[in-house]
């Protein structure tokens, strides 16, 4: 089968596509032929391996894992013998942030990262489905989201914050996006209540108040954002920030609180994916949630496309094509 294969850490150069092995399930596990998959801030983030510390997953000197990819569409060609919820010619989407093998024809994955795929949406769609919305999703479960609250999304037009803006409306809240002047328009379809187009106004200085601060592109900092919130406010981000203070004021917090004003910093660790991929299939049988994919390439033009992610201003997805049929 073909697959991109990386040895060494390095920039999307250090990529080649290859014919290797085709996977065996384990008891676990099922194969599935990959009919498409995306490319997104996780896999660029995974072959650079940064930040540094990503290493005590994926290796310390080189990658355990050598074919990347995180986000995955296609059928289930075999299962182990203990998989009790998917069957041979399933057609199915799923994601595991700490490397699915997705960017190759074959992969094999545990059954608890895996979901069928609605039937009116097409593999690419599916494979463009979980990553953002998963992140998105554990932004709002790791606080006390409640309906008619005010939230700001920093980056609203990237895959976590296209998700978000749909997330959050699906939970009743009021969302303000913040976006480029030529995606007003696709975040206002997507739920927004409010735009502020970032090329024209410094959203820091908005004079609006917040429950939440949403950064999906990690471009900010609670420093920066702290007065917009409510007392008691929450600052959440996708990025670590400068000297990993996203991870750290979490837990000093309590010992400064009159500091940050009774602020808070939550760090959205991601967990769950299994519930993610539920709740997203049911959002989308319910038409409640639309995958927004900024171009597609073929998997012979992958490495051109994490050069493309890698630039960051992608809208939404990035799919790779891997098989050219349609699903039935």
């Amino acid at each position: 089968m073909k697959a991109l294969v990386y040895t060494q850490y390095g920039s999307p150069d250090v990529l080649q596509l290859k014919e290797v092995e085709k996977p065996v399930p384990k008891d676990d596990e099922v194969l599935i032929r990959v009919h498409a998959t995306t490319v997104n801030r996780t896999d660029c983030a995974t072959i650079r391996a940064k930040p540094f510390f990503m290493r005590i997953v994926t290796g310390l000197f080189k990658p355990k894992k050598q074919i990347p990819g995180t986000e995955f569409a296609g059928d289930i060609e075999a299962v182990g013998k203990n998989v009790s919820s998917l069957n041979v010619g399933d057609q199915v989407f799923g994601f595991d942030d700490q490397g699915a093998g997705s960017h190759g024809q074959y992969m094999t994955i545990k059954e608890d990262k895996v979901t069928t795929i609605p039937d009116k949406i097409s593999y690419e769609q599916a494979a463009a489905s979980s990553e953002g919305a998963h992140y998105a999703y554990n932004f709002i479960n790791k606080v006390d989201l409640k309906a008619g609250q005010h939230v700001l999304v920093n980056g609203a037009t990237g895959a976590i914050g296209s998700a978000a803006v749909q997330l959050l409306k699906y939970f009743d809240v009021n969302v303000t996006a913040v976006c480029a002047t030529k995606n007003i328009e696709l975040v206002k379809l997507l739920g927004a209540d409010q735009v502020i187009d970032y090329k024209k106004n410094d959203f820091t200085k908005n004079n609006q108040k917040y429950d939440f601060v949403f950064d999906m592109v990690g471009k900010s900092s609670f420093f920066k954002c702290k007065h917009l919130l409510t007392p008691g406010g929450v600052y959440i981000s996708s990025d670590l920030g400068h000297m990993a203070q996203n991870l750290f004021l979490p837990l000093i917090a309590p010992v400064i609180k009159p500091m940050l004003g009774h602020k808070k910093v939550v760090f959205p660790a991601p967990t769950d994916i299994r519930g993610s991929l539920q709740l997203i299939r049911s959002l989308i049988e319910q038409n409640k949630f639309k995958t927004v994919i900024d171009r597609e390439f073929l998997l012979e033009q992958i490495v051109e496309a994490y050069k493309y992610v890698e630039k960051g201003h992608k809208t939404g997805n990035v799919v790779i094509a891997v098989e050219h049929n349609e699903k039935a």
